[in-house]
């Protein structure tokens, strides 16, 4: 996995925010780190409907 990262802007709500905020003073890892685990759950959960190779087992 290529490890540069690209900037862009996400909308949270305050909630989402604030939840993150304190999940980081209490962890210490970085709320853009939590986000990227949040969108590869995603991905892996829908990875059905992305473009990859076949599975050679059916």
């Amino acid at each position: 996995m290529n490890d540069k990262k690209i900037s862009t802007t996400v909308y949270l709500t305050q909630e989402q925010i604030n939840q993150l905020k304190e999940l980081n003073s209490r962890t210490k890892v970085p709320v853009a780190a939590y986000i990227r685990e949040g969108i590869d759950l995603v991905l892996q959960e829908h990875s059905d409907k992305l473009p990859g190779q076949l599975s050679l087992v059916e």
